[in-house]
């Protein structure tokens, strides 16, 4: 099976967490992370920074890596690594998405997540300090 190695950017603000929603594509409709795929010979943050600024038109600070995520999708099997990040600026400008919201933990599950995506809930959780408080 192939795999597709990708970085996510979790971008917090105080208590939430940016969210978008994807524009094209098999899963049209469904809320992810922004980010993208790494190219060769880039590290991770260099990816993430790049990816954020042509999805988003904005800069980021990367400033801890999270987790890495592995799921298997029918016609690929998925790395995602995903990073706490802060916007350095708060212009922001959806060129590849539909939608997006900043997300406060108790409303994660008002959207439909992207099953990789799904999986790191659980980690940001953790991260914000809401690990067992959600009803």
């Amino acid at each position: 099976m192939k795999t597709i190695e990708v970085v996510a950017a979790i971008i917090r603000k105080g208590d939430k967490i940016f969210a978008t929603q994807r524009g094209y594509g098999e899963w049209k409709g469904w809320w992810e992370f922004p980010g993208g795929k790494m190219e060769v010979g880039e590290s991770a943050e260099d990816a993430l920074v790049r990816e954020i600024r042509e999805e988003l038109s904005t800069d980021i600070s990367v400033d801890k890596f999270l987790c890495t995520v592995e799921y298997d999708y029918p016609q690929f099997h998925l790395t995602m690594h995903c990073y706490m990040c802060s916007l350095l600026s708060e212009v922001l400008h959806l060129n590849e998405h539909e939608a997006a919201s900043w997300l406060g933990v108790t409303e994660f599950d008002s959207v439909e997540w992207l099953p990789a995506d799904n999986q790191l809930l659980f980690f940001i959780e953790r991260e914000l300090g809401f690990f067992g408080l959600k009803d």
